[in-house]
Order: C-alpha cells, then structure tokens, then sequence
C-alpha cells in the first residue's frame, strides 16, 4: 500500500499535464501512487496519460464520459489505496520536495490534516503565499480562528496545498457535492474539518499554484454576482462553525463567519517589483553545469547544491534569505569557536555580508553572540533548537539522496571512506600528511 495517493483530474490538459506529471514523478520521495483520471477530455490529453501510465506502475488512468470534476475526483477517491490522499490540479504542479515535506510533518507531528504554502504563479513571475505562521500543531479550534480572519482565502478553501488521512475520509464518507459547481472544494475542507482534531501548518511552499481562466477571479465577477454565489453554500460554512463552537461562541463570532458572504475570493495576486516577487525558477536552487560524472569538483558542487535546496526550504520558513540559513548551518555544524571569517571561508559569503547574517540572527534570537573576557571573537551558539533540528534532517536527507539505491553496507563503505577522504585533504591543507594504514 503507498503511503500516498496523489489524485489528479485531467480535462482537456494537454498544455500543461506533462509538467504536472513529471513533478510528482521527479519527487525525491517515491513511495506513492498517481491516480490520473481523464474526464471525457477532447483534445490529445487521455493519449498523454496512457503513455505515462505504460512507463511507470505508479501510475493509474481512468478514461470516462464527462461529468465534472468533483465527481471526477470522487472516482478517484474510490479507488485510491494511499494512507494519505493528495489532490492536484492538472495546469500546475509540485515542489520536488513536496511529498517528503508533508508525509514527514504528518508523521512525524501526528495530526489529522496538514495545510502548507505555496508559490502563486502568473506568467513568468511567481510569489510564495503563506496564511498561518504558526509553527504548532494546531487545535481544530485555533486553525478555525484563522480561517475566520479570512474567510475567503484560497489558502483555506483550496485542496493542493493539503495532505489528508484517508482513513478519515473513508470513515466518515468525506466526498465532494456533484451538486455544486462553485466552492466545491471549500465544501469538502468544512465536511472533513469536522471529524478532525488537529491541525498542522506548514510555512513552506509545496505547490505551484497557476492562475488560469474560468476561475472566479479570472472572470472578475461584481462582488453582488459573488454574494448570489456564495449564499447557496454558506449554510455548510455556518454549519461548520456551529458544530466546533458552543452556542455563546457561535453568536459572538457571528459577525466574523458572515464576513464569508461579503469576501472575495483572494489567491494574492502576484506584482511585479513587489517585495517577494520573483521571476519564475529564482525561487528554488537549481543546478546547471555539466560535466564528467566521475569528476570529485562534480560531485561536490552537486552535493553542496542540493543541500542549499534543502537550505532553501529552512529559510523560507524561518523568514530568512539563503544566505542567512547558510550562516546558520556553518554555526550548527562547525561549533561555537568558529569566527566570521572562518564561517565565509567556508560558506564562500562575503565577509561583511556574514557579519550582517550574524547580527540578524542575533536579533532574531536565533543564535546566542556573546563576548569572553579576553577575546576580541565572539563565541557563537545556534539557540533556535527547531531550527537546528531542520539543519541536522536536511543533512540527513543529503545523505540519503546521495547513497539512494545503496545497499546498507555500500552505505557504509561510502560514509566511512567519505570521512577518510575529508580527513586526507585537512590533513594536507594544514601541512602534515595523512597517516598510512
């Protein structure tokens, strides 16, 4: 049985299901199933499916008449065998650490749903949108409270940036409404809301969301079309609340529930030029030389690029810049006697640029600067223990990228000879040569 079931309905996709595809495919996590379901597509879409589901067992197509996509999705259900149930849309796609991130939170903090970020998307230009920066696993009370701060949010209404226990929609029947044709998915969160207890937030992006024609926002509906809308749904909003809240909370949150009918829908637009706004693929670490495979330069500028990946997810989620997070990680890993100058020696930052990297952390209470009698060096302590904690798993998950497919004894061999290989060249870089076995 695989851990997830990752549910996507394809409608006339053929633009952009290849790229949907290959995200969940190219996740450095691989213990899923993809369960594509075509509904009655007219264009090369159901063709595009068969051949991925020739090449990978993973992979599972349906082909049916049209019928919507809620109904859609609920076939998918049906047939889904994951512990926990992710849902995709077919114009966008995922993180490549997005399966990992959420499968390891939810097992790690066990809870009932977790809720993530993601990075809007809109032409070229891509923004990171984030609702609750609450590290906590919250209570089903405390996540409703944020989500009656924003009632119309996409963060809260949409299905994609959430992981859900399927025992749980199976349980208690969870499916969405045939019969609605607008918040379906907002519907389906309220009804499997109500049998959950906790809730985990994630402050990383996992999903690139694409805004696309036809959706509420897209089709710029008056804020009269969208209260019409919105009425023929709220008595499930209204009933969510009534169920999670004694009668005295209830009526004193009235006021703050009704403010669904009057909200527009908001996906964050992205701005050009805005704080936060990027051009499509700065966001995230990539890896662009070429070379001899063999070569030992290869290898370490691979393995020092995907570890700045893992950096770049403990930075998003710690407020930080890349540059701050890879301070950080020369702190937790090279000890309390290192100097700032030795940390850009070893990050390769500027010498000032970690100065700044260092004063901010301090400030933020990240790590512990203080000055000896005697010494013109500070002594420098990572004191942020989740943050240190994220630090030793992304070394951790660097290791078991790099030995993927070893065996536990190749394994071995490979950190064993690794430290004599480290231990060889510090040897020579401090003038003695390493002692022969």
């Amino acid at each position: 049985m695989p851990a997830v079931s990752v549910i996507v309905p394809v409608y006339n996709a053929e633009k952009a299901i290849r790229k949907c595809i290959e995200s969940v495919l190219n996740q450095d996590y691989d213990d899923f199933e993809l369960i594509l379901v075509d509904d009655g597509s007219k264009d090369n879409s159901p063709a595009i499916l068969d051949e991925y589901a020739a090449k990978d067992e993973r992979i599972k197509v349906v082909h049916k008449p049209n019928s919507g996509v809620s109904a859609t999705r609920n076939l998918a259900l049906s047939m889904a065998q994951g512990t926990y149930i992710r849902f995709m849309d077919a114009d966008d796609w995922m993180a490549d650490d997005s399966l990992r991130i959420m499968v390891r939170e939810m097992e790690e903090k066990p809870c009932d749903l977790i809720a993530a970020g993601f990075y809007r998307v809109v032409g070229d230009r891509v923004a990171f949108k984030s609702s609750i920066d609450d590290d906590r696993v919250l209570t089903l009370q405390q996540y409703a409270e944020y989500m009656m701060d924003n009632p119309a949010d996409y963060y809260f209404g949409v299905l994609w940036n959430k992981l859900y226990r399927r025992d749980l929609i199976e349980k208690w029947n969870v499916r969405m409404d045939e019969s609605l044709s607008f918040c379906e998915d907002f519907i389906f969160n309220l009804e499997y809301l109500l049998h959950v207890r906790t809730v985990r937030a994630l402050n990383v992006p996992v999903y690139y969301y694409v805004k696309t024609e036809g959706s509420l926002v897209a089709q710029n509906l008056n804020p009269a079309k969208i209260v019409e809308m919105k009425l023929s749904v709220f008595t499930y909003y209204s009933r969510f609340f009534k169920n999670i809240l004694d009668e005295k909370e209830y009526r004193a949150q009235r006021i703050s529930i009704a403010r669904f009918l009057v909200s527009a829908a908001n996906d964050e637009m992205v701005i050009p030029m805005m704080p936060g706004t990027r051009k499509l693929g700065e966001e995230t670490v990539k890896a662009s030389f070429e070379g001899n495979s063999v070569s030992p330069l290869l290898s370490s500028y691979y393995e020092r690029k995907l570890f700045e990946r893992y950096l770049n997810t403990i930075a998003i989620a710690n407020d930080l810049s890349i540059r701050d997070a890879w301070v950080y990680a020369a702190l937790c890993f090279g000890g309390p006697s290192q100097s700032a100058r030795s940390i850009s020696d070893f990050t390769g930052i500027p010498l000032l640029n970690v100065m700044a990297s260092l004063e901010k952390l301090t400030l933020k209470g990240d790590i512990d600067m203080k000055y000896t009698e005697g010494q013109m060096t500070p002594l420098l302590r990572p004191v942020n223990a989740a943050m240190r904690k994220d630090m030793e798993q992304a070394a951790e998950d660097l290791v078991s990228a790099m030995t993927k497919g070893f065996s536990a004894e190749e394994k071995e061999e490979f950190l064993r000879n690794s430290a004599r290989a480290v231990d060889n060249m510090k040897a020579i870089m401090k003038g003695n040569q390493p002692e022969s076995e």
